[in-house]
């Protein structure tokens, strides 16, 4: 049923009870053994799905699981161990730049503060972000393309930018979930809600969050509204026209005649 009027608050609330219906279990989808090797399948999942990275990511770290081991091969060896994923010259770059920065920075292990983390060759704010919360435990949100496109189609956000989706989700969903929630938007992105080719009345959480379905349900309330207001008023005139007609017949009748 549609909720053209629902708060912003109203509708996180109801989102999170679909959510936690519909997606129980929340994996996290890039393969990795501990800190090192999720930060490395974080960088590497840039502009490549998670699929893909998992299929590159054995041959990788069999040949380098560790900062000392990753540091000690070439950029070309890197290349080309990950060429299969996109934007690979750039992420052979990043992963030998940040190896050698962890070994001679921080002996060796993952820094566990974005400032840190941020500093490494590679590392954005979401990367940072996915390494705290799911390597670390730490409340973070991270906000990629995806959830962020989500957010703005189920008007949690204004989709104006990925930081201020980040913000407007954390203050709409408690800490406690945020990690969750970011895994829990994905899967269900996936699975119920993709970018293109989407029937948004059909979708669990579109269905009643989705803009432009709000949009459809605010147009058509107006609309039907509009008709209303149109028919009392032809109703309206049809009676005061009834009505005078009536009236003159009535001063003919009483009239005197001559």
């Amino acid at each position: 049923m549609l909720a053209p009027s629902m708060k912003r608050a109203e509708r996180a609330q109801r989102i999170r009870e679909v959510l936690d219906e519909l997606i129980h279990d929340v994996p996290i989808p890039l393969a990795h053994q501990d800190p090192f090797t999720l930060l490395v399948a974080v960088v590497l999942s840039a502009q490549t799905t998670d699929k893909k990275v998992n299929e590159v990511t054995p041959a990788l770290f069999a040949r380098a699981r560790t900062p000392q081991e990753m540091a000690r091969l070439s950029v070309q060896e890197i290349h080309d161990l990950i060429r299969q994923v996109g934007l690979a010259p750039g992420k052979s770059r990043a992963l030998a730049g940040l190896s050698k920065l962890l070994v001679e920075k921080h002996g060796g292990g993952v820094p566990r503060t974005f400032e840190e983390l941020e500093a490494l060759p590679g590392v954005g704010h979401k990367t940072a972000s996915v390494v705290l919360s799911q390597a670390f435990g730490i409340a973070t949100f991270p906000v990629d393309t995806h959830i962020h496109r989500l957010a703005a189609r189920w008007g949690l956000s204004s989709g104006k930018s990925v930081v201020e989706t980040e913000r407007d989700l954390k203050r709409l969903f408690p800490e406690s979930a945020w990690g969750k929630l970011h895994l829990q938007f994905i899967y269900f992105g996936r699975r119920y809600c993709a970018a293109r080719g989407h029937d948004a009345a059909q979708c669990p959480i579109c269905s009643f969050a989705a803009r432009t379905v709000r949009r459809a349900a605010h147009a058509s309330s107006a609309a039907a509204s509009k008709r209303a207001s149109a028919s009392r008023s032809s109703a309206t005139r049809r009676s005061g026209r009834g009505l005078r007609a009536t009236n003159r017949r009535r001063v003919r009748a009483s009239a005197p005649k001559r």
